[in-house]
């Protein structure tokens, strides 16, 4: 089954993340993707993540998809002008890649090259409504285009720990209203508040997968709850990592006890392991999340 079939089936999915590498050698991607084959149902492919300079995103969804694998291609609207988004998501399906992640994307400033001007043609409701376009057949100028109508299962992100919360709620049904057909989250670590958040957002009637990020440290935790809106990563958390001798282990472990709890509330968890690709099977394994 596809990933959008999978999704629409009821099955608990799995997603993680590859970050394509700082210049042409892929093995390392090759290699975490190989570690979780037949572990997760999809893989997402980042877009110059936190506006670093890497290699793209479509070349590395193709190669992965030509090796049995089935990626998420990621676009964010940060780099690119309407005409090149637009051409690179017809690329997407010209490549037989049919699953989307539309995302607006940091600010260059965060990144190794933060002199970057920074483009914001579109932002990601804006594009999740060209992605509609094209599967009807035409640009979003209303041009048509040539032969087949490309065919996509785009999602889109929302960040359940927003405070305030109502504007996030507000961004999320108008990406539903754009044609976001499944959402991955920003880390949860407050299973109650993701909780009330899955209550509100109940009647949207849309597949949601928890983000599930592996803490390498204490000092990573720290900086998440300084530096990334939405994020609280509970105290006890981080002592406990102050206190692992083996970090790894630990982190594991604290995946695994948040997808336990998490799993009645959604469809899937999305795992960000930050290069920690090899551990994702060991926490699945925690988890209790079979082949």
């Amino acid at each position: 089954m596809t990933f959008r079939e999978k999704l629409t089936s009821g099955r608990f999915l799995v997603t993680t993340e590859i970050g394509p590498p700082k210049g042409i050698d892929i093995q390392h991607v090759l290699d975490a993707a190989e570690s979780t084959r037949g572990r997760v149902d999809a893989l997402n492919v980042t877009d110059l993540q936190s506006s670093i300079m890497r290699l793209g995103s479509l070349v590395v969804s193709g190669i992965l998809q030509a090796r049995g694998f089935e990626p998420i291609c990621q676009v964010t609207c940060r780099d690119r002008n309407r005409l090149a988004l637009q051409s690179d998501i017809l690329s997407v399906a010209a490549l037989g890649i049919e699953n989307l992640l539309i995302l607006t994307g940091d600010y260059p400033t965060i990144g190794d090259h933060p002199e970057a001007k920074p483009v914001f043609d579109l932002d990601a409701v804006q594009l999740l409504e060209v992605v509609g376009r094209l599967q009807r057949g035409e640009d979003m100028n209303g041009n048509k285009l040539i032969g087949p109508a490309p065919r996509y299962f785009a999602g889109a992100v929302v960040n359940p720990g927003a405070d305030p919360l109502e504007p996030e709620l507000i961004k999320m049904e108008k990406k539903v209203r754009a044609g976001a057909q499944f959402f991955q989250t920003q880390a949860v670590f407050d299973v109650e508040a993701f909780e009330r958040f899955m209550h509100k957002v109940r009647y949207l009637n849309v597949p949601v997968l928890a983000g599930i990020i592996l803490l390498k440290s204490e000092k990573m935790a720290r900086y998440l709850n300084q530096h990334v809106p939405g994020i609280c990563v509970p105290q006890e958390l981080i002592q406990k990592l102050s206190a692992a001798g083996d970090k790894a282990a630990v982190s594991c472990e604290i995946a695994a006890a948040l997808i336990r709890r998490i799993k009645p509330l959604c469809r899937g968890v999305h795992i960000i392991p930050i290069g920690w690709d090899k551990q994702v099977p060991l926490v699945l394994d925690a988890a209790g999340i079979n082949p």
